[in-house]
């Protein structure tokens, strides 16, 4: 059964949703704003700066008896439509975690250090702009490609290795209290060398491993491909590559989470995974793979901005059978979420299968026809999904498929988004002058 983004829409009334702020203009508060104020705001805490207002409510709300509900324990029920107020924030905080992972990484092609992070792990957060987050990174993440290229061609395009994002660890008590747990953010980017775009056209399925347990017909295919879990080609090869002593990010990520187990095993504690487009995708295969080595580990959620489609259906059965927590925040006019391939509903596809063998046999042509589609090219939507739209915010001038997909802009639009029956709130056009430069 697919799971419901939303089951009904409330009118946005004062009962259900969180008084507007006034209009934030381009004039300066009169009153100073103080560092603390500002970090408040960087990771997601303000709707915007007012000198006029007392700090304390502007402090990041308590959600520590809620925790379990923003982090998807009941899939988000009653949070999406109208949006929640804390989860409007919790979203564009773990958001500005993935962004730390953008400012972090050197993409300067004419760098010997090309594609390595910039920054040490104890000032990663603290040089790129998110400090006092109350978390310290732990362990940096690389991924390696398993596209071999002529080595005759330039070192940037061949580079396999380099790094994607980090984990890093709760560590302020008043953090911890604040989010009633101890939270393990694992922070993902999206694609950005030559070698991670061409593994993104790699956008065939195959299976997540070749020890399954189902049978095999005479042809060597198995018994119905539908039943064996299968993700983009590219991404699996991602995760799953070491090159040269550099091990896999699966590797990296396993010996990590039962580091944090051994070390907070005993204590609440959350997993959370997030990412932009390629790092949205990754993020998927890492908690279906991290619930599946780890069966009694906490709550594994993912927060994916901008995710491509990642795998079949019968790997979305086994991420809502694991308890896997999944929010995906989508743009409908992103052209990236489109993609690859295509999308048949569960009741659909065995219609779909069946007019598909009666061409095949009327053609002649046998089942190998209805098994490669089926098998390499039919996708799955997992999780929850909150829905949004450019063409909502008055602040977005033209449509255009880079800024659709840009993750400035999905924290833009989540924090302009009030309801399906509401409109933008007027207090997002800070983030969007701050982020985007947009008048």
């Amino acid at each position: 059964m697919r799971i419901s983004t939303i089951k009904c829409v409330r009118p946005c009334t004062s009962s259900n949703v969180t008084t507007q702020h006034p209009t934030v203009t381009d004039t300066r508060p009169t009153k100073k704003i103080s560092l603390s104020q500002k970090n408040y705001l960087k990771c997601g805490f303000l709707d915007s700066i007012d000198g006029s207002k007392n700090l304390a409510l502007m402090e990041p709300a308590k959600i520590s008896k809620r925790w379990r509900e923003y982090q998807g324990i009941k899939n988000w029920e009653g949070l999406l439509d109208p949006l929640d107020e804390n989860l409007r924030r919790e979203i564009i905080r773990y958001g500005n975690f993935v962004e730390a992972t953008y400012q972090s990484c050197n993409l300067d092609v004419s760098s010997p250090f090309y594609g390595t992070c910039r920054y040490p792990k104890r000032d990663l957060l603290n040089e790129s702009g998110f400090r006092e987050t109350g978390y310290r990174v732990c362990r940096n993440l690389t991924a390696n490609s398993g596209i071999r290229l002529p080595r005759w061609m330039p070192s940037w395009m061949t580079m396999q290795s380099s790094w994607i994002g980090y984990v890093a660890v709760c560590k302020n008590k008043k953090e911890i209290t604040r989010l009633g747990r101890r939270d393990v953010v694992i922070a993902l980017r999206g694609t950005v060398t030559c070698l991670e775009w061409l593994e993104n056209l790699r956008a065939t399925l195959t299976p997540l491993s070749n020890n399954t347990d189902h049978g095999s017909d005479s042809d060597g295919y198995p018994d119905s491909d539908s039943e064996v879990p299968m993700v983009e080609s590219g991404f699996l090869s991602l995760y799953t590559s070491t090159f040269e002593n550099r091990p896999s990010l699966q590797t990296l990520l396993k010996q990590e989470i039962s580091r944090i187990l051994e070390k907070y095993g005993n204590e609440p504690l959350s997993f959370t995974i997030t990412g932009h487009s390629l790092g949205a995708a990754l993020a998927t295969v890492a908690a279906y793979d991290i619930k599946k080595t780890f069966e009694n580990s906490a709550l594994v959620t993912v927060i994916s901005f901008a995710g491509p489609r990642v795998g079949n259906w019968s790997f979305r059965c086994e991420l809502e059978k694991q308890g896997t927590k999944i929010l995906r925040i989508v743009n409908s006019d992103d052209l990236i979420t489109k993609v690859p391939g295509f999308v048949i509903e569960n009741n659909e596809q065995s219609q779909f299968s069946d007019n598909i063998q009666v061409n095949n046999a009327a053609a002649g042509l046998g089942g190998w026809v209805q098994k490669l589609v089926e098998g390499q090219w039919v996708y799955a939507d997992v999780g929850c999904e909150l829905r949004l739209s450019s063409r909502d915010s008055p602040y977005l001038s033209g449509i255009n498929i880079a800024t659709c997909h840009d993750l400035k802009t999905y924290l833009h639009l989540v924090d302009g988004f009030v309801g399906s029956n509401c409109s933008f709130r007027a207090t997002a056009r800070k983030i969007i002058n701050k982020n985007l430069g947009t008048v």
